[in-house]
């Protein structure tokens, strides 16, 4: 049984969406959410699925083998950043070798990095006159936003597509296509294990 630990920084749209697929998975199981902001969303989203949800406070993230300890501790398996966006640590990165992936919502490697997440992503890609644009679904690495490529989802953009529009469309792409190749990643990795 994997054991996924979710992390966010916000409402928690996506983490919903991941606790609602596999809550009756016969492989894959949710099994905390954890979070860096004391007063987001996604921790509602944790409570209405009955899920622990951790704070992870500044001491904490600053200690990268107290917070590797934490993971394991918990028995987690698999690490997915659903709108989370603090830099993850080398060496957690480490302790899970291919087994932390994000969601971006841009066409990376186009509007990644630090400080590019949620509004000023589409911002980005509206004042850049996009003709499209996407989401991005990647191993994470010691760097914002370069992890490999797992998947990447396409939609495009008309002139009047303002930033509010175009954050719209992203949600639809996440909606549609997030949960899917979570699992899928998941279920090649239980495979290839054996």
């Amino acid at each position: 049984m994997e054991q996924v630990a979710i992390l966010a920084s916000g409402t928690g749209s996506n983490a919903d969406r991941l606790c609602t697929r596999f809550n009756q998975h016969p492989t894959v199981r949710i099994r905390l959410i954890a979070c860096d902001r004391e007063t987001a969303g996604v921790y509602e989203v944790a409570r209405r699925h009955h899920l622990p949800c951790h704070h992870l406070p500044a001491e904490l993230r600053k200690n990268p083998e107290a917070l590797v300890h934490f993971f394991r501790e918990q028995g987690i398996t698999f690490i997915v950043l659903a709108g989370y966006l603090r830099l993850i640590p080398p060496q957690l990165i480490e302790a899970y070798p291919g087994r932390i992936i994000n969601l971006h919502p841009s066409l990376l490697p186009k509007f990644g990095g630090k400080g590019m997440h949620g509004m000023h992503v589409h911002e980005a890609v509206f004042a850049a006159k996009e003709p499209e644009t996407g989401i991005t679904i990647h191993h994470v690495n010691a760097h914002y936003d370069e992890g490999a490529v797992i998947a990447q989802f396409r939609t495009k953009l008309e002139a009047e597509d303002r930033p509010e529009r175009i954050a719209e469309k992203i949600a639809a792409l996440e909606k549609a296509h997030f949960t899917d190749t979570v699992e899928q990643v998941i279920l090649q990795l239980q495979e290839s294990a054996g």
